[in-house]
């Protein structure tokens, strides 16, 4: 499913404009970005939660030279399944 599909479903589910939909599609996606990039977690209820997660620097090797290099500490988007939704799959 991609977004236009996604969109589409989500109106027809919640009754609510297609131009409605993408408004709250769109403010989802800016107050997600926010909250991870001051570093905070949302965490829904039945759903899951969404966090930062630090990746410890380490020794990686480089595949075009086999040269091993140095990875510097990174920060990744997380995301993790809560367990109630994990029950209905």
């Amino acid at each position: 499913m991609n977004k236009r599909e996604f969109i589409k479903a989500m109106s027809l589910e919640s009754g609510l404009t297609l131009k409605e939909t993408n408004k709250a599609y769109d403010a989802f996606l800016d107050v997600v970005s926010k909250t991870l990039k001051k570093n905070d977690k949302i965490q829904l209820a039945g759903f899951g939660t969404f966090e930062v997660k630090k990746r410890a620097a380490r020794t990686g090797v480089n595949p075009k030279t086999g040269a091993k290099i140095q990875i510097k500490t990174s920060k990744t988007p997380a995301f993790r399944f809560g367990k109630a939704f994990k029950e209905l799959l």
